[in-house]
């Protein structure tokens, strides 16, 4: 083989492998959006449930005043 066509061999290879590695990075790139987006919907889901357990919190505790309250009459 020639110096030339060891070069065209090599550079082909090199494209090759750059062209894989353009699809891995876009790839990456589509999963992490995908996965930003999912964590942006789980911090807002977090938030929600917190609200609800202390307005449930809330609740039953004013629900344990009252009942000692009535345990005091």
């Amino acid at each position: 083989m020639t110096q030339v066509d060891n070069e065209k061999l090599e550079l082909a290879a090199l494209e090759s492998r750059v062209d894989e590695l353009i699809k891995t990075i876009e790839g990456l790139a589509s999963e992490n959006q995908a996965l930003r987006t999912q964590q942006a919907t789980l911090t807002t889901e977090r938030a929600a449930l917190i609200e609800k357990t202390e307005q449930a919190r809330t609740r039953v505790e004013a629900m344990i005043s009252r009942l000692k309250a009535m345990e005091i009459r």
